[in-house]
C-alpha cells in the first residue's frame, strides 16, 4: 500500500480533516493532499510526526511492514502459518513461479489475510 493511502486511512480512522492533520504536522492542507495523492513526499520531520501521532512505525508508513497496527502477536503468527502452509502451492499452469512472482503473491495474500481478518 502506498504511503499516501496509509496516511489517508490513518487520518480517516481518527475522523480528521486534511486541514486538522496539517495543523498537527505544521504544514498546509495542500501538503496533506499531496501526501495522500502521492504527488508530494513528507520530509523526515513530517514522517516522524506522523509516526508519533498515529502510533505507528515509520516502516509501517513507508510500506516496509504491512502488519496493521491493531494486529497482535497471535495475528502475526496466524499470518506466518497461513503463508507457510500455502508456500508449496505457488505454481501457475503446473510450473513453479519465479522468486519475484512468489514475493508478489505473498504480498497479495498478506493483504487479503489482513482484510479478511479485520472483518472477522
Amino acid at each position: 500500500m502506498p504511503l499516501g493511502q496509509r496516511i489517508r486511512e490513518l487520518r480517516k480512522e481518527k475522523k480528521m480533516t486534511q486541514e486538522e492533520l496539517g495543523r498537527i504536522l505544521g504544514v498546509s492542507k495542500v501538503s496533506i493532499s499531496g501526501y495522500e495523492n502521492d504527488t508530494r513526499q513528507p520530509d523526515n520531520e513530517a514522517l516522524v510526526k506522523l509516526s508519533k501521532y498515529f502510533n505507528v512505525t515509520i516502516d509501517y508508513l513507508l510500506g516496509r511492514n504491512s502488519t496493521p497496527k491493531w494486529a497482535n502477536k497471535q495475528d502475526v503468527f496466524d499470518l506466518k502459518k497461513f503463508l507457510e502452509d500455502n508456500d508449496g502451492s505457488f505454481t501457475f499452469g503446473g510450473d513453479d513461479l519465479t522468486e519475484d512472482e512468489k514475493e508478489k503473491l505473498k504480498i497479495a495474500m498478506t493483504q487479503i489475510f489482513w482484510d479478511r481478518h479485520k472483518h472477522n
